[in-house]
């Protein structure tokens, strides 16, 4: 079975698609078979193509951008999910009242934690990269900056914060596969 991640954002047209598009070059080139999706807290963006402005800066940086259509997160995407990464603290809560909702354990059976904060494994601005089981939560991790209402440094900002994760979230991804 194939280890799949979700990053969640609020609209699923910037933030949790940039990162799953980062995130998904970074594993191809290390040959690691993992499906990287995302989705929105909120339906507002529904069958939404990416964000023009976050398309123009991952293009300007190199990644191929692929056919996307804005979803909304459901209790069954919880369910088909190993690891599921909020962007913000809000993000985090949405998934957790998600998960309680429908009855969807966010541990699963080696003992790791199945939702994390995506910036926990940014260097400059989380608690550090986790390891293990250790779980990841608070208010205290900073967010991925939001760029939507900002203007193209916004969203160049946020590329950065999410390209300076990757790889120690790269680093917990090889630790859980090799633990399955």
């Amino acid at each position: 079975m194939t280890y799949r991640v979700m990053m969640v954002c609020t609209g699923n047209i910037c933030r949790s698609v940039m990162a799953q598009i980062v995130l998904n070059e970074h594993l191809q080139k290390a040959g690691l078979e993992v499906e990287v999706v995302s989705s929105g807290i909120s339906a507002e963006e529904q069958g939404n193509p990416i964000d023009y402005r976050a398309q123009r800066t991952l293009k300007n940086a190199g990644y191929v951008l692929p056919e996307h259509s804005a979803k909304q997160l459901s209790g069954e995407d919880l369910l088909s999910c190993d690891l599921i990464l909020a962007m913000t603290y809000r993000h985090f809560q949405a998934v957790e009242g998600l998960a309680n909702r429908f009855r969807v354990p966010l541990v699963d059976e080696g003992g790791f934690s199945r939702l994390v904060m995506f910036r926990a494994f940014d260097p400059q601005g989380g608690l550090g990269a986790p390891s293990g089981n250790e779980v990841v939560v608070s208010e205290r991790v900073l967010d991925v900056p939001d760029p939507w209402y900002g203007d193209q440094a916004d969203f160049e900002e946020t590329l950065a914060t999410i390209e300076r994760s990757v790889p120690a979230l790269l680093a917990e991804i090889k630790v859980r596969l090799e633990q399955q």
